[in-house]
């Protein structure tokens, strides 16, 4: 029986090409960001402004067609703009939930470390989930 399915390294490969034509010179980022996303891990990207890290990570979603999201983190942010919020729907009279941006299948969350410690701790309440 003869199957024309991708090994893993192909489909790794073939990622990693695809995301290197985006993104020029970040071998090591690359590396490191499939790898950890095969183990359904988290990655934290740190370096300076404008080395490509969003674009890094909107062309891993593309290559895999997954919903993207990108979340601004700023000192007025608070739990429910990332987490989501219900709204009461007169009409249906019921409460219906909004789904924030963490409800995605791929998230960047840019300077976490300007949002204040609640913001902070749903964040990493979710990442957890």
């Amino acid at each position: 029986m003869h199957t024309n399915a991708l090994s893993p390294l192909t489909i790794y490969q073939k990622i990693a090409a695809n995301l290197e034509t985006v993104i020029t010179g970040q071998a090591g980022a690359i590396r490191k960001l499939l790898a950890a996303f095969a183990c359904g891990g988290h990655v934290l990207l740190e370096d300076l402004p404008g080395t490509g890290k969003t674009t890094l990570a909107k062309a891993l979603a593309q290559s895999l067609q997954l919903a993207f999201q990108r979340i601004q983190f700023t000192p007025d942010l608070l739990p429910s703009d990332i987490l989501g919020v219900s709204i009461f729907d007169p009409s249906k009279h019921a409460f219906r939930f909004h789904k924030g941006p963490v409800f995605t299948e791929i998230l960047l969350a840019d300077e976490i470390n300007r949002a204040s410690p609640r913001v902070q701790l749903a964040l990493l309440e979710a990442m957890g989930r």
